[in-house]
């Protein structure tokens, strides 16, 4: 299968490379010590078209393929993984519409991201974490209505003042356990729709996470997301592409931090020489190159193979799980090499240390991920 890109592909790259160094690089530093979520530059990628890259053009994007948005996710998590996140959820967002909605929940909310209106994707509960199926939330029949009440935590894109509408995942049928679940698209301003406690991050911190609350939150039969009983199976569907999204941005915080690494080496000097000229300091380089290059090229592999509509869950958690692993390594490494220093906020590897640290739990964490592909494998 090849893997060199296509024009398109690299005109994206530079494209979203330009605008990371210029729009999102000066603003990391400060979106971390202040925890802000960078709601001036989530709005230039709107205006850029960036937030709707994997839309239709028919629903006001720019109708590109799923390597182009990952490419982008890439270069956007090497300068911001705050940023890089937004970014991502919005593109999970935009495919789980584009995928299972109507055509009137596509004209809506496929283009509000346009806009600079951001959804949210909300799974997670306080008692259903890595069990996706112990989720309580429910949703009741009620003529032509759906009454909502339960309680989603860790929801990303949601914030104070951030996020606009949430796909929820509830129970409609609470006696069929996972079969039972059903897909639903929510707007903030509906009456019942509240955000609760806003979490503070020990990393991303300029991405909006909260708790969602419905307390019978009323919406029409045409909010329903997919059919009574395909929840379930379309949360299951996003998180494949989610996997694959924070694998990219892995990948590109990984690469971050292999630069950041490269350039301490080559300026700090002891011993009378830069420590790049050191074989350790060498070794830990080129580890770090090698499982990064592993790590991208496997998230192409897993890429070409959704693009071109073959089953990919396997694929989906091997590259999730090593693209994970393998920026919490370049990071630590990245880290070690900095030596005191790194430890130090005047250092970027030292946020950057501290968002690489989620990725080996959001989205399924690596254990997770271990149970997907053995599953698969011994099926």
């Amino acid at each position: 299968m090849a893997f060199q890109l296509t024009e398109e592909q690299l005109v994206v790259q530079e494209l979203v490379r330009q605008f990371a160094e210029k729009i999102v690089a000066p603003r990391a530093k400060e979106v971390d010590e202040k925890g802000r979520f960078p709601a001036d530059t989530v709005k230039r990628m709107a205006e850029q078209g960036l937030l709707t890259i994997n839309v239709p053009e028919e629903y006001g994007g720019a109708g590109l393929d799923e390597m182009c948005k990952l490419l982008a996710i890439i270069e956007l998590a090497k300068k911001c993984a705050s940023t890089a996140e937004i970014f991502a959820v919005q593109g999970l967002v935009n495919e789980i519409i584009l995928r299972h909605g109507t055509e009137e929940q596509k004209q809506k909310y496929l283009r509000l991201a346009g806009e600079g209106k951001l959804g949210a994707f909300a799974l997670t509960e306080p008692g259903a974490g890595s069990d996706a199926g112990g989720l309580k939330t429910k949703a009741v029949k009620d003529g032509e209505q759906y009454v909502l009440n339960g309680t989603k935590c860790f929801i990303s894109n949601m914030g104070k003042d951030e996020g606009d509408f949430a796909i929820i995942v509830a129970l409609t049928d609470p006696s069929a356990g996972t079969r039972g679940m059903t897909t639903f698209i929510v707007d903030r301003d509906t009456p019942g729709f509240s955000v609760g406690k806003v979490e503070e991050k020990m990393g991303m911190r300029g991405a909006a996470v909260s708790e969602l609350v419905l307390d019978n939150v009323r919406i029409p039969e045409s909010q329903r997301l997919g059919k009574e009983g395909e929840g379930f199976k379309i949360a299951m569907a996003g998180l494949d592409g989610g996997r694959v999204g924070i694998a990219a941005q892995s990948i590109g915080l990984a690469k971050g931090c292999l630069e950041e690494a490269v350039n301490y080496a080559k300026q700090r000097v002891q011993f009378g020489k830069p420590i790049a000229a050191l074989q350790t300091i060498q070794n830990y380089v080129a580890e770090m190159a090698a499982r990064i290059e592993a790590a991208y090229s496997l998230m192409v592999l897993t890429s070409n193979k959704r693009m071109a509509g073959e089953p990919s869950s396997k694929e989906c958690a091997m590259t999730k799980y090593i693209a994970s692993e393998t920026c919490k390594f370049a990071a630590d490494t990245a880290l070690q090499i900095h030596g005191g220093y790194g430890y130090m906020k005047d250092y970027a590897i030292e946020r950057m240390y501290r968002d690489a640290r989620i990725l080996t739990i959001y989205e399924g964490t690596s254990e997770v991920q271990r149970v997907v592909i053995a599953r698969a494998l011994l099926r």
